[in-house]
């Protein structure tokens, strides 16, 4: 399955909507997602299950990379 993760880049400081960056990663679970993440130092505000349309629309996007972890 595909997640994109919402996030921001320091977990110390406080979330500004300007700053969220996203991310997307293949993973059994939300909870092998903030597995594979947690050596990174990332304040996570949303993981969200990309399928179906939703999935082929984000894959449409310039923009869509899966992470490696």
């Amino acid at each position: 399955m595909i997640y994109k993760v919402y996030y921001q880049e320091n977990a110390t400081q406080v979330p500004i909507r300007e700053n969220t960056k996203h991310l997307y990663i293949e993973a059994d679970s939300i909870r092998s997602v903030r597995e594979k993440l947690k050596d990174r130092e990332y304040n996570i505000e949303l993981i969200q299950l990309l399928e179906g349309e939703h999935l082929k629309y984000e894959q449409a996007s310039p923009h869509f990379e899966l992470e490696q972890v």
